[in-house]
């Protein structure tokens, strides 16, 4: 039986280094998974038949399940220990990344994608949980920079990859990549990583109430933000029966987290205010990350046309600037005050989606680049601090239940932000369109332009009158509409920025916080 020493910490640096990296690999590969799929739905809804409404389905299957199993990462640890719970986690992912890989219609990609969040989700927050438990003082300031860095780069980049990738070789492959680093981290964990012990004893005092009422709460509500605004809302019997349950479940879930005595999830760290505000910002760079991994690849692919390696391309300044950013935080951070580097990180991460909002039909990689940039530093400068604000403030032994429960709120924030951005897309596009409806009339010069084109055209080509009239007209149609929907995406990108703002004010009642232990008795 493999020695669990009584203080982790105390590991030699070498071996401690090692096992960090290895649970890193797992967390990337867990994290990336989410949107490598973004820029190429298109090919995978071809190669299974899929509509546009399935399709939605292969991210939010692996975001429902993953939402619903990270909160009890925190108790699978304590039963299982770290060591066990990462290495079947890793081992589920990669089988059902191969699954995936292998899956012959929808339903199947549907029902191994939500097997893979499932199985993967609990490498998340462990690692997390760990580099607080492994590294004292200094150590934990670079430990918190690398879980910052890869918790931000990878649902970054998994559209740029995932577009190179398809591009490349197939679709199929978005989900082989996974095969080779999930085999080796599930060799290598079970021999590297000892931080704690298995104790099954737990099973028999578990809050089996709690998971229920927590897996009804998130599934439902989950449910009702992707398909409300495909489905008008209330106005479908399914949505509406989802929403009672979500409510249901959701008050029952927190009157149970704050009378039980062991609840699943620990609801009380949220009035540790450092911890509570780190979580709002968890929960807001959350919709900044996810929002804006959405939004510019359909806008990519909807009003330009671009394919999934252009979408990939465009995208890929995000990645390269966040990772020049990541040297110069690692350097400021031993002198500059994390707060300050916090706030700078939230400023420019707000300014860089407000940037979005001058769009036009012509913007390229170029136009993109400023944005992008601005975004990519700012995701590197606020997230690795606020990983440090809200953990840092609890003390190690209600680590474990906290991790799962602020990673929630990243991932919910982005679950959120993407319902409400589709919904956006869907009733502002209207409200645009008859906007720029309403100045278009017969006898504008640009209206009788583009009609005398077309009826030129046809004319050349032997066509009537009246095709003619038609074909403008439709030519008008599809003006109004791009323009309508670039205005649209305006719209929701000025949204994200907005709240942005509410994350700079909530930093004005935070406490100072620095990168050594909690003490023993904060609460």
């Amino acid at each position: 039986m493999t020695h669990v020493p009584d203080n982790p910490a105390d590991q030699p640096t070498r071996t401690k280094v090692f096992a960090f990296a290895l649970m890193c690999v797992g967390f990337f590969m867990a994290t990336l998974d989410i949107q490598i799929v973004a820029s190429s739905l298109r090919d995978i809804g071809g190669g299974l038949s899929a509509s546009q409404d399935e399709l939605s389905w292969v991210q939010t299957s692996y975001l429902i399940a993953e939402i619903i199993v990270i909160p009890m990462s925190g108790w699978l640890t304590r039963v299982f220990s770290t060591r066990w719970l990462f290495t079947f986690s890793a081992f589920g992912f990669t089988v059902t990344s191969m699954l995936c890989g292998l899956a012959w219609d929808i339903n199947s990609m549907i029902l191994f994608r939500g097997l893979q969040g499932a199985l993967g989700a609990a490498m998340i927050p462990t690692v997390f949980t760990t580099a607080f438990v492994l590294f004292p003082g200094k150590q934990r300031l670079i430990a918190a920079t690398t879980i910052g860095a890869l918790a931000s780069l990878a649902p970054t980049i998994g559209p740029v990859v995932g577009g190179w990738i398809t591009s490349q070789w197939s679709w199929h492959w978005l989900f082989y990549l996974n095969l080779v680093p999930g085999v080796f981290v599930t060799l290598m964990v079970p021999k590297y990583v000892h931080i704690d012990k298995v104790d099954l004893s737990l099973l028999k005092k578990g809050d089996y109430v709690g998971i229920l009422l927590m897996s009804g709460f998130l599934g439902c509500l989950e449910y009702v933000l992707e398909e409300g605004p495909r489905k008008n809302w209330f106005g479908d019997d399914v949505i509406v029966l989802c929403a009672w349950v979500a409510a249901i479940c959701g008050f029952l879930f927190i009157v149970h987290a704050f009378t039980a005595k062991e609840p699943i999830v620990d609801l009380r760290a949220l009035a540790v205010r450092n911890f509570g505000i780190g979580s709002l910002l968890s929960f807001i760079t959350g919709i900044g990350i996810f929002c804006t991994v959405f939004l510019t690849p359909v806008f990519l692919a909807r009003v330009r046309g671009f394919d999934s390696l252009q979408i990939g391309l465009a995208l890929l300044s995000v990645g390269c600037f966040q990772l020049l950013a990541l040297a110069a935080y690692s350097t400021l951070a031993r002198f500059v005050d994390m707060r300050k580097l916090m706030v700078f990180g939230l400023v420019l991460f707000g300014l860089g989606c407000y940037l979005y909002v001058p769009l036009t039909s012509q913007w390229g990689w170029q136009q993109l680049l400023i944005p992008q940039a601005l975004r990519g530093i700012g995701q590197q400068f606020c997230i690795p601090p606020i990983v440090t604000m809200a953990l840092g403030a609890l003390p190690p032994s209600r680590l474990r239940s906290a991790s799962g429960l602020f990673n929630l709120m990243r991932n919910l924030g982005g679950a959120i932000g993407i319902a409400v951005s589709s919904t956006m897309l869907n009733d502002r596009l209207n409200f645009h369109y008859e906007r720029l409806d309403e100045h278009l009339s017969a006898g504008r010069p640009v209206v009788e332009a583009i009609l005398q084109k077309q009826a030129e055209y046809l004319s050349a080509i032997g066509g009537n009158v009246l095709n003619a009239a038609n074909a403008g007209l439709g030519e008008l149609h599809e003006i109004l509409m791009r323009e309508a929907l670039v205005l649209t995406f305006s719209d929701a990108f000025l949204a994200v920025s907005l709240c942005f703002v509410v994350g700079l004010l909530s930093v004005l009642f935070s406490r100072p916080f620095g990168n050594s232990a909690p003490p023993p008795e904060a609460h």
